[in-house]
């Protein structure tokens, strides 16, 4: 019989370092690996939830002056800046009670008498006819009176109707458009000056039209379709944030909500 070797735990023990190295390098690959695979299942995960901002035009619609607006359960809500300016209108955020990325501020100089100036389009479609009361909340930025700088030219020219209406059932229309009576004060062209009055100079919601006798906006669309909102200077310093175009199903306080949803952007030419 052969005498046993002797020397087999020291060759153990020779190579057991290179051993232990090699059981660890695989432990550590096998976790890496399941970190990897963590990570990954992680970020699938996030990436199947729905988007936060549903109001974001599609990438093919890069181009602001291509932007639709869309009403939908009869609301048009929009931030003002979210179109293509011409003209002295700047993006301003300095105030910091505003929606979006600021708010746009007229700082050429007035155009009192002649709409047209730093005219300004927003394409909208609308698919639940009927009659809407229109709303935007501006600011004045300029000066400190509440009846100067505090206004805006707004036209809906493509629209069945474009009037002022109060509560007693006054109604005024824009000047030159075969319709009586106008209001008081400038209009002209289908033009209404839109003014918000008030020593709280800070941005409210206020549309009105008449000089003191002040008429809420309102706009009448008996047909589905795309219809072009105009915006033309007026004061300097007059700030816009935001503004909302909504029918008999919403209250005021309903349509000015902060938590509603931007309307939804498309993209068509204009």
């Amino acid at each position: 019989m052969n005498s046993p070797n002797l020397n087999c735990p020291d060759r153990i023990l020779k190579y057991l370092p290179i051993l232990i190295l090699l059981a660890y390098t695989v432990s550590c690959s096998d976790s890496s690996n399941d970190d990897m695979q963590t990570e990954s299942e992680l970020a699938k995960e996030e990436g199947s939830g729905e988007s936060e901002t549903p109001t974001a035009p599609s990438s093919e619609c890069s181009d602001a002056g291509n932007f639709v607006f869309n009403e939908k359960d009869g609301l048009v809500n929009v931030e003002f800046e979210d179109a293509e300016f011409s003209g002295d209108w700047e993006l301003k955020s300095s105030d910091v009670d505003h929606t979006g990325k600021g708010y746009m501020v007229w700082t050429g100089n007035q155009s009192l008498g002649q709409p047209g100036n730093g005219l300004t389009t927003f394409k909208i479609n609308i698919s639940s006819t009927g009659t809407y009361q229109f709303l935007w909340r501006s600011a004045v930025t300029q000066g400190n009176s509440g009846s100067d700088h505090n206004d805006t030219w707004l036209r809906f020219d493509d629209a069945d109707n474009f009037f002022g209406e109060k509560g007693n059932g006054s109604i005024v229309y824009p000047a030159d458009r075969d319709k009586l009576p106008t209001p008081e004060g400038s209009s002209k062209d289908g033009w209404f000056k839109i003014y918000r009055s008030g020593n709280d100079l800070g941005f409210k919601w206020q549309s009105s039209t008449s000089d003191n006798d002040a008429h809420d906006i309102y706009v009448q669309f008996d047909s589905p379709g795309i219809y072009t909102m105009e915006i033309s200077a007026r004061s300097s310093g007059h700030a816009i944030d935001k503004f909302v175009l909504f029918n008999e199903s919403s209250t005021k306080n309903q349509a000015i909500e902060s938590a509603n949803a931007m309307s939804e952007i498309t993209c068509g030419n204009q």
